[in-house]
């Protein structure tokens, strides 16, 4: 799963590809935690992404509530089909609204 964490001047961006399953959670975990760690909004980017799990979900979710506790946004952007794995799968609650035009937004 390559990763790529971008910083910018309002906010970080962090690129995920390929497969995102229970193999890359650890590594999923700690983009996570080290985006959130610079203090900025963060975006995420999944439209490169290949399979997706619930493990994926479910680190989305709580980082979704650790940028929300630290005061940031976090928004996922991703693709139509992206939209529906989720809701497939139970998670129409993400903690960041639902995708529109391809984007989640807080």
């Amino acid at each position: 799963m390559p990763v790529t964490l971008e910083t910018q001047e309002s906010h970080s961006l962090l690129r995920l590809e390929g497969d995102l399953t229970v193999t890359s959670a650890a590594e999923l975990r700690n983009a996570l935690l080290e985006g959130l760690a610079l203090g900025k909004d963060l975006q995420l980017h999944l439209e490169s992404a290949g399979a997706i799990d619930v493990t994926l979900m479910q680190l989305l979710c709580a980082g979704g509530r650790s940028a929300a506790r630290a005061g940031l946004g976090f928004a996922v952007h991703g693709t139509p089909a992206l939209e529906d794995v989720f809701r497939q799968a139970g998670f129409e609650a993400l903690p960041v609204p639902p995708i529109q035009d391809g984007t989640w937004a807080r």
